[in-house]
């Protein structure tokens, strides 16, 4: 590699790393709107659940063959991409295949597997985009569901187009320098006798045996940009891509609530409002936080529930971003199979959009950026939030233990709380619970009364 090819190569690099470290900073701040968590408890049993979940592919393998396909794609496109770290060194010093001569008796055996990997990730994303555009399975057609209108669904085709184009430079890259080392050419000739023909791209070497060592070589170095130019795009593509779940989709289990799924967390506004009332002793801030052991007193409440970003947890704004817009979530609602206009995919790709709404603000108008705009009402609609049942079959569902749920809890509150825009059937059953105890119009002493009618009906 000449000296202009390596000006160019780290020039490239320098100006990747820049930018998707402007944009991991961007995102950074975005999440860092939301309300402070602490979710550091526990330890133990995050890392055993990221294990499982995030590494393991736990949640995808309740249908086996969609998973095993996934589990390809994912730790296929990972570790290929070990191999970065030579090329890049390559890139840098000037050098062809630096390790090779270093250890010749792993070398050939790290590539095969890489190529097989590469294989199997181009047949995979090929069978991925059949079962969007041929097979058309339900969750992933914008006919069907609206919020994959436009953009997502070119999304998700340049990723799986991209990844086809990366393994078929990889593949052939590797089967070009095989015949021109066969030939002995220049310093690819050098590597003769050390690096053997690879597993997969030895069946592309017929392809290249009517080209001139000429032809040869500039294909050789145009699959060789080609390829490390389009990891690095891909890896800035990836920071405005739905695919960020392939960095953020570990922190974001590791992060994840432990409780069980079935249980909400009650305010601890409203909680400290009640023990008032009682005249119980108070345990909570209305922050969420244990009392100061200094004795300040707990700082002024801004608002319940959540309208905007601003007031939702730093988790559900991480989540947000964790999301692939796989649909699985919404597959299983109950309220969008029964036609209802609820859909948690939707919720936090709305989410998502808020905050690159406020980045791009940042970016145009400065840090001070503020607009008319909430989360609610302008992304997400007040009839979705009422469709939903709370059910948990989204969390259950998603791969990634994201919470939908959670920001449509907090936005509701929001509604009934602040705004007093609950339903009148939901008033109705607020003010059982409140005199009654209990959502039915029921005094307790009467509550029992349908068990003695079962008696005395069995008793006859």
């Amino acid at each position: 590699m000449d000296i202009f090819q390596q000006i160019l190569f780290v020039a490239a690099l320098a100006a990747a790393i820049w930018y998707i470290t402007k944009r991991v900073r961007l995102i950074t701040r975005a999440i860092k709107l939301g309300r402070p968590e602490d979710r550091t408890d526990n330890a133990g049993e995050r890392m055993r659940v990221m294990l499982l979940v995030a590494f393991g592919q736990k949640k995808m393998f309740t249908k086996p063959l969609v998973g095993v396909m996934h589990f390809v794609i994912y730790a296929g496109f990972l570790i290929i991409n070990i191999e970065i770290l030579e090329i890049i060194l390559d890139g840098i010093l000037g050098t062809h295949r630096l390790f090779a001569p270093y250890i010749t008796p792993v070398y050939p055996i790290l590539i095969d597997v890489f190529e097989v990997l590469a294989f199997g990730v181009l047949a995979v994303c090929v069978a991925f985009l059949c079962r969007r555009f041929i097979t058309r399975v339900n969750r992933l057609q914008a006919s069907r569901h609206r919020e994959l209108r436009g953009w997502p669904v070119s999304d998700a085709t340049i990723i799986l187009s991209a990844e086809i184009f990366l393994m078929i430079a990889f593949l052939t890259w590797n089967a070009s320098d095989s015949v021109l080392r066969d030939r002995g050419v220049g310093h690819y000739g050098e590597l003769q006798g050390i690096v053997p023909d690879f597993l997969v791209s030895q069946y592309f070497k017929p392809f290249f045996t009517g080209f001139s060592d000429t032809a040869l070589i500039a294909y050789e170095r145009a699959a060789w940009w080609l390829h490390i130019l389009g990891i690095l795009a891909f890896a800035v593509y990836v920071t405005y891509s739905k695919h960020l779940h392939i960095a953020l989709g570990f922190p974001n289990v590791y992060f994840s609530d432990l409780q069980p799924k079935g249980e909400m967390q009650n305010m601890p506004e409203i909680t400290k409002e009640v023990q008032l009332a009682l005249g119980l002793p108070l345990t909570t801030e209305p922050d969420g936080s244990q009392e100061n052991d200094n004795g300040q007193q707990p700082a002024e409440i801004g608002r319940f529930g959540a309208k905007d970003v601003y007031d939702l947890k730093w988790i559900n704004l991480m989540n947000a971003y964790s999301c692939t817009e796989c649909g699985r979530c919404t597959a299983a609602c109950p309220a969008n199979i029964t036609g209802k206009k609820l859909s948690p995919r939707k919720i936090m790709m709305d989410t998502r959009d808020r905050m690159e709404d406020i980045q791009r603000g940042w970016q145009t108008q400065g840090n001070d950026f503020k607009d008319d705009k909430s989360l609610l009402g302008d992304y997400i609609t007040a009839e979705e939030l009422n469709a939903c049942t709370t059910c948990q079959a989204c969390i259950n569902a998603c791969p990634v233990n994201i919470n939908p749920l959670d920001i449509i809890l907090q936005l509701r509150r929001y509604r009934v709380m602040e705004e007093s825009q609950a339903p009148a059937s939901w008033n109705a059953m607020f003010s059982n619970i409140e005199n009654n105890m209990a959502p039915w119009k029921f005094s307790p002493s009467d509550r029992f009364n349908w068990a003695d009618q079962v008696n005395e009906s069995q008793s006859k």
